[in-house]
């Protein structure tokens, strides 16, 4: 029964996500739909929760204040609606779940950051199939 369930997320996968971890901070490009229009918001914030990472309905729960108000929102990081992910900040945490976040403000929200590479955590591998699309014709002229 677990294949079977497997083999139906799979088709609704990215092809890869960013590794994201409690504890970062990140900048999430989500698709917001107003109408018969379509733009992209960002939300950037700390990470306070991440949950299933290998299936398809991993999920992050990033929070930020805003205006001196506590704002969290969840995203599902294999949604079409998440354009990108960026992670801006990775802190050294022990836990899974900063629930303790909450009660924080100022200076006692702050968390000891660790040094990472930028570069190599928010770059995503280039897919095979992506590059076999994309006729010959058309990447000759864009050089």
């Amino acid at each position: 029964m677990q294949g079977i369930i497997q083999k139906l997320e799979a088709k609704f996968l990215k092809p890869a996500v960013v590794d994201v971890r409690s504890g970062d901070t990140v900048r999430v490009s989500q698709k917001i739909r107003e109408g018969s229009k379509e733009r992209v918001q960002i939300f950037e914030g700390l990470v306070i929760r991440t949950d299933r990472k290998g299936s398809a309905l991993s999920r992050i729960t990033v929070r930020r204040n805003k205006g001196g108000v506590g704002v969290e929102k969840s995203f599902l990081m294999h949604s079409p609606l998440i354009v990108a992910v960026e992670v801006t900040k990775r802190s050294k945490v022990r836990r899974n779940y900063l629930t303790y976040m909450r009660q924080r403000t100022g200076k006692a929200a702050r968390l000891t950051g660790v040094d990472f590479d930028k570069r190599a955590v928010n770059e995503l591998p280039v897919i095979e199939s992506a590059k076999a699309e994309v006729p010959a014709a058309e990447t000759s002229e864009a050089a």
